[in-house]
């Protein structure tokens, strides 16, 4: 039997990457003595690894982030509100398995979608199902679910999400109707699977923007329930940076 022949069955098994690989993979096992064992053993991480890159690119793409982060390149030295050992603590996730949600309160610019957008990501690489939407998005995609195939879509993929993010909460003010709608979200979530939430607004003052005093406390009741809470605080990361580079020149 020749090598090209083990290409063949590998192909009709489906196995394209062990197929492309097969001949480094045959050269490494002569040269490491591996046992016939050994070099499968090989040929199926090979193919597994590739396998779980692709669904975990795949997962990264239609989570819809608006752009890749991590926990590495977050300036916890300019942001000291959080620190680098909190965030690094949920990484192992036992709040996504225990339905557990993260909040993230504070003004513009300290950083809470960049955390948010980093443990999103984080959870993809685990092997999570993540969804990340804006309020404003959000809000959109439930008022044209029954016109919008795409909308149907997109919110059926968010429903089950193991964690879904929604970010910029209260930077828009919105109807009844719409608190109502973020309401059945929220309260689809609760208690089954994790949600992470970012807003400028304190929770004192979510019932300016939600119009409803009563449906604002029946959310938060639910999302604070089970939860972490971070209160970010400080100045915009973004406009202190302007401000360096414009003042340096």
């Amino acid at each position: 039997m020749s090598l090209q022949d083990t290409k063949d069955r590998l192909q009709k098994l489906q196995m394209k990457h062990a197929t492309t690989q097969l001949d480094r993979l045959a050269e490494a096992a002569l040269e490491q003595d591996m046992t016939c064992l050994e070099f499968l053993d090989k040929i199926l991480r090979s193919e597994i690894e590739h396998r779980q890159e692709k669904k975990c690119a795949s997962q990264l793409k239609q989570a819809g982030f608006p752009y890749i982060s991590s926990l590495d390149d977050f300036d916890f030295q300019f942001q000291r509100s959080v620190t680098k050992r909190q965030l690094q603590s949920l990484l192992d996730f036992e709040w996504i398995e225990r339905a557990y949600n993260v909040v993230f309160l504070g003004p513009p610019g300290v950083g809470k979608t960049h955390l948010a957008v980093a443990l999103g990501i984080a959870a993809v690489t685990s092997g999570y199902k993540v969804s990340f939407v804006t309020m404003a998005e959000l809000i959109k995609l439930l008022k044209t679910e029954e016109m919008l195939r795409k909308s149907r879509q997109r919110l059926k993929r968010l429903l089950a999400s193991d964690l879904a993010i929604v970010d910029e909460i209260g930077f828009l003010p919105i109807t009844k109707q719409e608190s109502n709608m973020l309401f059945q979200i929220v309260a689809e979530f609760y208690e089954k699977k994790s949600m992470i939430i970012t807003s400028n607004k304190g929770f004192d003052e979510w019932p300016e923007f939600t119009g409803d005093p009563v449906i604002t406390t029946a959310i938060l009741d639910r999302l604070v329930h089970h939860s972490d809470l971070f209160s970010m605080q400080g100045e915009s990361y973004r406009l202190h940076h302007r401000n360096s580079i414009l003042t340096s020149k």
